[in-house]
């Protein structure tokens, strides 16, 4: 009961503050400027992450703050600390790398402080105890790109949020049917925050989460995959919902980000620019340019995200060696097919349209049609003179 009433509180807290957010922002003109490579046509107020982070939070020091752990305290710290560095960056605009030494500092104090980290791979690869230095650092590297590659997808209405909604539901379900309560309430206290935030954000949207929200989000999530995978893997063999492959469990949790991220990676740095640098070549530009809607893209994409977590439920008694292989190779085709489906898509539409030198010639001619009947009307102007 607990946990349904934390998840309604943060519900009710959301849906209450979304529309005072707007409000404010629009007065005092905190919006998302059209052009370059954003996609939307007008003014839409951002750091729409403040509406469903203090939702979330508030609710779960709320229902659950003298019963937390206090590794899980840490954790809260940690989220606090990546949505200012988010908040900073929507209101004057950080550099890259102090972005990311904000989030380090974050990742640090949930890996060390906390204890959440990725302690055993438990052969995959042949390895199994990670020594501390290692298990801090390898923790601290997938934590910091879970959160990055999050931030990445958040340009499409309801995208984001959609992702989030489908990772948080799976977690909240998880902890709460393995009895670890505080896990669960956070888990659900932020599904409740950005399910009232989609009320607001879906196409059209009124407000944007801007990196106040998508860092948060990614940074909260990453944290709680890799204390689903420490706790998955000490329960005893048999026991239900023990994913054996817990690795690509947590690969598979956050797929869609992770790859593309990669691909947009790839794709930058084979054009001799830097992975960091913004344009139009992920997934979700690609499906725009096929002619699909926001909210289409969002629930096409969301649906891959979605078979991709009952794809590894249907193989959770085989191994990370098996399992990793196949939704990894499952992606990159998905990918490869998606390329030359919009590549198809978009030449039909180019071909559809006018030709450069056809438009130039029906302007010449309209011109020339122009003239003549200018001259037309002055030479019977002349004539009756």
């Amino acid at each position: 009961m607990t946990t349904i009433f934390a998840f309604l509180t943060a519900l009710s807290v959301g849906i209450s503050i979304f529309p005072v957010l707007i409000k404010v922002f629009s007065k005092f003109n905190y919006a998302d400027i059209p052009g370059g490579r954003k996609i939307h046509q007008d003014l839409i107020p951002s750091m729409g992450g403040i509406g469903f982070v203090v939702a979330a939070l508030l609710s779960f020091i709320i229902w659950n703050w003298p019963l937390s752990p206090l590794s899980l305290r840490y954790l809260v710290g940690g989220i606090v600390l990546v949505f200012f560095v988010g908040l900073r960056d929507d209101m004057v605009e950080l550099r890259a790398s102090h972005k990311l030494l904000g989030q380090l500092v974050a990742v640090l104090l949930v890996v060390i402080a906390s204890d959440i980290r990725i302690k055993n791979l438990h052969g995959f690869l042949g390895l199994e105890e990670l020594p501390l230095y290692i298990s801090y650092a390898f923790s601290a590297f997938v934590m910091l790109a879970l959160t990055n590659a999050f931030n990445l997808i958040d340009g499409l209405d309801g995208l984001a949020g959609t992702m989030a909604v489908i990772v948080f539901s799976f977690l909240g379900c998880w902890f709460m049917m393995q009895g670890l309560d505080s896990f669960a309430i956070l888990s659900f206290t932020f599904l409740a925050g950005v399910l009232a935030f989609l009320v607001f954000n879906w196409h059209p949207a009124k407000i944007f989460m801007g990196d106040t929200g998508s860092l948060t989000l990614g940074f909260t999530m990453g944290a709680l995959i890799i204390a689903f995978m420490e706790y998955n893997v000490a329960l005893p063999t048999g026991t239900a919902w023990k994913f054996e492959a817990v690795f690509s469990t947590g690969v598979a949790l956050m797929m869609f980000p992770l790859y593309d991220m990669a691909r947009v990676f790839y794709r930058r740095i084979r054009r001799g620019q830097g992975p960091m640098t913004p344009d139009k070549s992920h997934v979700h530009h690609f499906l725009m340019r096929m002619g699909l809607k926001h909210n289409q893209v969002a629930l096409i994409l969301g649906g891959v995200q979605l078979s991709f977590i009952v794809l590894v439920l249907i193989l959770k008694n085989y191994s990370d060696n098996i399992v990793l292989p196949v939704i990894s190779v499952l992606a990159i085709s998905l990918g490869l097919w998606l390329d030359l489906v919009a590549v198809k898509k978009v030449k039909k539409k180019v071909a559809k349209l006018p030709k450069v030198l056809d438009v130039h010639a029906n302007g010449s001619t309209k011109r020339a049609k122009i003239k003549m009947d200018l001259k037309k009307i002055t030479d019977s102007k002349v004539n009756m003179n």
